[in-house]
C-alpha cells in the first residue's frame, strides 16, 4: 500500500458531496434497505447493515432517515427488489474503473453507465476485466490534529489491533486492514480512544496510474456522471489524482 493515500481524494469527494447531500441520502437509504432486507434489522447481528449504517452516520444522515429505511425493509408488505451489479471498464489514459450499483431496472442502469463511459473517453469491459487489479481492504483514517501520539506508537497500536499497514502524513494516519478484519480493528481503535475520521470497506488498486491534467479532468467528468446516477452507489479507480 506504500505511496497510496486515499485521504486527499476523500476530502475532495466530501467537498463535492456537500452540494448533493439529498441524493447521497437517497442512495444510502437504498443500501440500508437492501442490507436490512437480506440480513435482518438488527445491526448487532447483521454486519452488512452495521457497516452501511456507519457509512450513513459518517455522511451525517439523520437517524430518522436510517430508521425509515430499516422499517421499510422489515415491512411484510414491501416487495421492492434491488439487484447488486458491478460494472468494469477503462477511463481516460487506461485507468481501471469499478462501478457498484443497486438497481430495480438493470437495462436502465446498464444504459446509463455505458453512456457515461463512452461520452467521457472511456469504455466498458467484460466481467473480470479490471476487478483483479483491486484488493478489498478496510480503510481507517485518524486525523493527527490534537492527537498526542507519534508514528511509532501508532504503528504499534494498529498492529496490535490487527491491521496490515499504516501510512502517515502530516494530516492523518491511514490504516489498512484485511476486509475480514476491518470491524475488529475499527472497534479496537475506538476502544483505545481514537476518533475515526473515516472508516470503510473499499477497493484499493494494486497499481496507480498517473494522468496528465487534461486526462484527470476528463476522468473527473466521468466519475461525476457516474456518481450522479441514482443507481450507482460507489465508484473506484486506479488513478493517482
Amino acid at each position: 500500500m506504500a505511496g497510496h493515500s486515499k485521504w486527499k481524494n476523500i476530502q475532495g469527494r466530501k467537498n463535492a458531496q456537500d452540494a448533493k447531500r439529498g441524493k447521497i441520502f437517497q442512495k444510502l437509504s437504498r443500501e440500508i434497505y437492501v442490507a436490512a432486507k437480506a440480513g435482518g434489522a438488527d445491526p448487532t447481528i447483521n454486519a452488512a447493515l452495521r457497516l452501511v449504517m456507519d457509512k450513513a452516520k459518517a455522511a451525517n444522515m439523520p437517524n430518522d432517515n436510517i430508521d425509515r429505511a430499516i422499517k421499510k425493509a422489515s415491512s411484510a408488505g414491501d416487495n421492492e427488489h434491488y439487484d447488486e451489479i458491478t460494472y468494469e471498464g477503462y477511463g481516460p489514459g487506461g485507468v481501471a474503473i469499478l462501478v457498484y450499483a443497486l438497481t430495480d431496472n438493470r437495462n436502465r442502469t446498464a444504459t446509463n453507465v455505458r453512456v457515461a463511459f463512452t461520452r467521457s473517453g472511456g469504455s466498458l469491459g467484460e466481467t473480470g476485466s479490471v476487478s483483479y487489479m483491486f484488493d478489498r481492504k478496510g480503510y481507517i483514517a485518524v486525523e493527527r490534529e490534537g492527537l498526542e501520539v507519534d508514528e511509532d506508537t501508532m504503528f504499534e497500536n494498529v498492529l496490535e489491533a490487527g491491521a496490515e499497514d499504516l501510512e502517515t502524513s502530516a494530516e492523518v494516519f491511514e490504516i489498512y486492514t484485511a476486509s475480514e478484519d476491518f470491524t475488529t480493528v475499527r472497534d479496537a481503535l475506538e476502544k483505545d480512544g481514537y476518533t475515526l475520521a473515516q472508516a470503510e470497506l473499499t477497493m484499493v488498486p494494486q497499481t496507480l496510474v498517473e494522468l496528465d491534467s487534461a486526462k484527470q479532468e476528463q476522468l473527473q467528468i466521468l466519475i461525476d456522471k457516474l456518481e450522479e446516477d441514482d443507481d450507482v452507489s460507489e465508484v473506484f479507480t486506479s488513478a493517482e489524482m
